[in-house]
């Protein structure tokens, strides 16, 4: 088999006028929310890299306002639903329909709001369990099964989902499967009381942020392929590898009390936050610094603990920083005359 030809990394002025679109993109959306500018970077990585998005907090932080904020600064068509115990998968994806045609009684699919650019899941682990998994073949597949036919999705196609946090009463904990199709899980946090002054001296109770276009829809297409284009080294690959088996039971002192680590999806997944965040800073490599910045967002809701670990008040956050502090980014120390050429 003929191996696919590596692609070009992106020239210059294709990395400064990049870097313009995503300064325009980020300052709006600080506009939206307060005070969170490392999650802002964050979704922005998360979306150049085609990822789907699980924003966790307690209600009213602004996670809906920011998921609608950037559906509107990049132009894109967003769809909101909001999940409740009720809610049915076909509520989602769509349903055949029997409808009166010139050929006689057939049925049509509708189409439900998971055919838009942006879907906005909010509060997603309200649903029951079954609604919940409706979204598996989208977010992996970008289709939709129906009624025996199979329908593609808009290109991009990202879901966005916000959850309260499982402790909450009337919550449903998502799915492994489901979980482990979130490029990144971010968690909103309350805001200090300089943050919390100036919200309520530029918001109205009720009332939307106005957020314009800032990137339009082919601009942003030609980001998500320039992307594809920034280069990931091997030896970048090969911290990646380890890292991500390091995350297995028994394969380092990091891993103790993990029940499950994380799947080859979280190695893909951190390849394309780090392209995502090398284009973010304006370089055409991925360098460990981008791995390294993104391995919490991508591997913590991926690891599972055992029932003794979590008794004794371990966390997937904390394995992660045991797995960063563990795991080094080049498999041997470089020789001395190689040492100042290191990826960084």
């Amino acid at each position: 088999m003929t191996p696919a030809p590596t692609p070009t990394p992106p020239a210059e002025a294709e990395l400064t006028q990049a870097a313009a679109s995503l300064d325009r993109l980020v300052a709006t959306l600080q506009t939206v929310l307060f005070g969170q500018e490392e999650l802002i970077e964050l979704v922005v990585s998360g979306v150049l890299a085609r990822g789907h998005l699980l924003l966790e907090g307690l209600p009213g932080l602004g996670k809906t306002e920011l998921v609608k904020g950037l559906a509107h600064a990049l132009g894109l068509t967003a769809r909101r639903v909001q999940f409740t115990p009720d809610l049915l998968p076909g509520d989602i994806t769509g349903n055949p329909v029997l409808e009166e045609t010139p050929t006689g009684r057939r049925f049509v699919f509708q189409r439900g709001p998971v055919f838009a650019n942006i879907l906005l899941a909010d509060e997603i682990n309200r649903a029951s369990p079954k609604t919940q998994s409706a979204l598996l073949e989208a977010m992996q597949e970008r289709r939709v099964t129906a009624g025996g036919e199979t329908h593609t999705l808009p290109d991009p196609f990202f879901v966005l989902a916000t959850q309260n946090p499982i402790d909450l009463e009337g919550t449903y904990p998502l799915p492994e499967a489901q979980l482990d199709r979130f490029l990144f899980k971010l968690d909103v946090h309350s805001n200090p009381p300089e943050v919390l002054k100036r919200i309520v001296l530029n918001r109205e109770l009720g009332a939307e942020p106005v957020v314009a276009p800032v990137v339009g829809r082919e601009e942003f297409t030609g980001l998500l392929a320039l992307v594809r284009r920034v280069h990931l080294p091997e030896v970048v690959a090969d911290y990646i590898a380890r890292l991500v088996h390091a995350s297995q039971p028994g394969a380092s002192a990091a891993s103790a009390g993990v029940r499950f680590g994380a799947s080859p999806r979280a190695a893909l997944a951190l390849a394309a936050a780090g392209r995502a965040r090398g284009l973010r800073h304006g370089r055409p490599h991925v360098s460990f610094e981008d791995v390294q910045a993104v391995a919490r967002s991508v591997l913590g809701h991926r690891i599972i603990l055992d029932h003794a670990a979590r008794l004794d008040g371990a966390t997937t956050a904390g394995v992660v920083e045991k797995l960063l502090a563990e795991i080094p980014a080049q498999a041997k120390p470089l020789p001395g005359t190689l040492a100042a050429a290191k990826i960084s």
